[in-house]
């Protein structure tokens, strides 16, 4: 529960990364270019949030930037399979 309650404030801010991405991925539902700009800038945004919170915590390691950028690139397959179908 410490752990939790150290790294609260870093997961508010994915979290606030993420419901961004979301709203707008509603708000712009009428334009798919509007949609993959919003899906690619998340999936950006979460990267870099990923090496800044490990970074900050001293355990970035070239692995860990591999992990994040492939669960991005993943999630960026699913969304670009719902958007441009």
């Amino acid at each position: 529960m410490k752990d939790l309650a150290k790294h609260l404030p870093h997961y508010i801010v994915l979290f606030g990364i993420l419901l961004a991405g979301f709203t707008g991925l509603v708000l712009f539902s009428y334009s798919k270019n509007f949609q993959v700009g919003i899906a690619i800038a998340t999936a950006a945004s979460y990267v870099s949030w990923g090496i800044v919170h490990h970074y900050m915590h001293k355990d970035l390691h070239f692995e860990v930037f591999v992990e994040y950028l492939a669960m991005a690139i993943l999630g960026l397959t699913i969304l670009f399979s719902l958007i441009l179908r």
